[in-house]
């Protein structure tokens, strides 16, 4: 499990611009699962269609994964759990309720979700770099 936390060997610009995109998509994320992590079984209403249990794994995934994000620690498991709730989203937005990529004229839309489940699979698969916590703590592949 643990060489599954070792990030993998980057360059000094990849790890840069890992660590940017690290920063203000898991920044973004603290401030969406704010008011979530508030309330996490019941964020999204009495009338919600998902359980209360799915509502807290969304909103720790967006909380606790923006801030692992940010501090590049336990990056794959924050990713697959971005991943998965965002992977949620597109397919509500796209598939149930029909909006655009883009909602052109203001509201709903999937484009956010699709590009920030991106992100958390790009993460995924490239690691945090090596200006990370988990390069601290696990060291990297070599």
């Amino acid at each position: 499990m643990i060489q599954r936390l070792k990030p993998l060997r980057q360059s000094a610009r990849v790890s840069a611009g890992l660590l940017l995109l690290r920063f203000v998509a898991g920044a973004a994320f603290l401030y969406h699962g704010y008011g979530k992590i508030q309330n996490p079984f019941g964020w999204m209403g009495p009338d919600a269609g998902f359980p209360g249990v799915f509502q807290a794994l969304a909103a720790l995934s967006e909380f606790g994964g923006g801030l692992a994000w940010m501090l590049g620690l336990l990056t794959p498991l924050a990713s697959f759990g971005l991943a998965c709730t965002m992977t949620v989203a597109v397919w509500m937005h796209a598939g149930v309720l029909h909006d655009p990529f883009v909602a052109l004229q203001g509201g709903r839309s999937y484009e956010l979700a699709s590009v920030y489940l991106c992100v958390a699979v790009l993460l995924l698969l490239a690691g945090p770099g090596r200006f990370s916590a988990d390069r601290v703590a696990f060291g990297e592949k070599v």
